[in-house]
């Protein structure tokens, strides 16, 4: 038995807590919170009748540490899951501390305000140091390692599906697939159409963020930067069929070059179609992505933040869209003194998607995920004090039950290789 509060109840928090609800045998009770309560109080309602897991709701403002502190003092859980947004991890961190419970989340911290002059001198100095420029990284959460290690609490960082699953991925292959890892190419497509001329799978402030940001790969040791959407290649996905990705920069790269150190490359290509290309650049030409704050009519708006009012919401999109996500790692190095190349991935129908959980499957796998890190943790599959991402524990049960819950894996010997 145990209780689980869950901050947030957009699209990929309504998809964990359907998932939660459908183990109530894990998930006993469960208490779902956000700013907007009357989300939480209709999603509640609807799940109830069909579930033996105890639903109650509450409002919480999670930019607000003492706001998610009280909450958890009423509440009592054995476990956080923050599926809220990445401004809020570390005020949500603070609260689990103070607290005395484990914590998890979908993605790491990145700050609303990218100007402020705290973040960043930190940031500008990271930049210097590290050689990558993208506003989110790792190290603002590792910093809680020691905090985490001596309360004697878990934090799992990332267990949505890139990150997350791309990185269970990567500790299954290292265990069980290859004595020796050289390269890993991290393939994430989305071959859906909703219909829309633009809109984003996600939070729009946090998919364009990251979208118009600089690419990086890591390479012998350090990190190589390049322009946005600069490096282009094809690649015929299962199920899904001939796509053009791009090379990002994406936060399991930070990971992974930390905790699998032998590995000499590790990139991420992510596919888009040239009307959403279009469309994101010519949004930047006229200054629609910024985050700095503009005076409109004697009151501030962030450019940004007004765009994302303006595109459909992406929690919207379920019932509109069809095809099918693609997304996975190719590996090359050996086993068994043998050259070795391997593919392991996981594709997703939009439409079958829907139907279970009324999403379309951006949300639906990264949802899948939480639950199953939740419910590692839950169960104790996964327990050591600290501050962790997810190829930092043993990934069997973790891709067992992502087979069980809805993201099975299929795997190819000899793939075609990215150039």
């Amino acid at each position: 038995m145990s209780r689980v509060l869950i901050i947030g109840c957009g699209g990929v928090a309504s998809v964990a807590i359907q998932k939660c609800c459908q183990v109530s045998e894990v998930f006993t009770e469960i208490c779902i919170a956000s700013r907007t309560k009357e989300k939480c109080d209709a999603l509640a309602a609807k799940l109830a009748p069909g579930t033996a897991t105890v639903i109650t709701t509450a409002k919480v403002d999670a930019d607000k540490v003492e706001e998610v502190i009280s909450l958890i003092r009423s509440y009592q859980p054995d476990l956080v899951m923050n599926i809220a947004l990445p401004y809020q991890d570390l005020t949500i961190m603070d609260a689990c501390l103070a607290c005395g419970v484990n914590y998890m989340d979908t993605a790491n911290y990145e700050p609303e305000d990218t100007e402020d002059p705290k973040w960043r001198a930190v940031y500008e100095k990271r930049c210097r140091e590290a050689g990558f420029s993208a506003y989110f990284d790792y190290s603002w959460q590792w910093a809680y390692q020691e905090k985490f290690k001596a309360a004697g609490l878990t934090a799992l960082l990332g267990s949505g599906f890139d990150p997350g699953v791309t990185q269970a991925y990567c500790a299954y292959a290292k265990k069980h697939e290859f004595d020796e890892i050289d390269t890993i190419d991290i393939l994430d497509c989305n071959g859906g159409d909703h219909g829309y001329a633009f809109a984003t799978n996600f939070n729009p402030e946090i998919n364009l963020r990251e979208v118009s940001a600089p690419g990086s790969y890591w390479e012998d040791g350090r990190w190589v930067e390049i322009p946005a959407m600069s490096i282009k290649r094809e690649y015929d996905f299962d199920r899904v069929g001939t796509k053009d990705m791009y090379l990002l920069h994406h936060e399991e790269i930070e990971s992974l070059a930390k905790n699998l150190p032998e590995v000499k490359r590790i990139r991420f290509f992510m596919t888009f179609g040239q009307s959403y290309l279009d469309h994101m650049r010519c949004l930047e030409d006229v200054g629609m992505l910024s985050t700095t704050p503009e005076m409109y009519e004697g009151r501030e708006i962030v450019p940004i933040q007004f765009l994302k009012a303006l595109l459909p919401d992406p929690a919207s999109l379920g019932p509109r869209t069809k095809g099918k996500t693609n997304i996975g790692c190719i590996f090359t190095g050996r086993k068994d003194g043998r050259e070795k190349t391997w593919y392991i991935y996981n594709v997703c129908d939009h439409e079958e998607c829907y139907k279970e959980v009324g999403s379309q499957a951006i949300s639906y796998t990264t949802g899948v995920p939480a639950m199953c890190g939740a419910l590692m943790l839950l169960t104790g599959k996964w327990n050591k004090p600290g501050v962790y991402t997810v190829e930092e524990f043993d990934p069997d049960p973790f891709l067992e039950a992502l087979d069980r819950y809805g993201l099975p894996r299929s795997v190819e010997e000899n793939p075609v290789l990215v150039e």
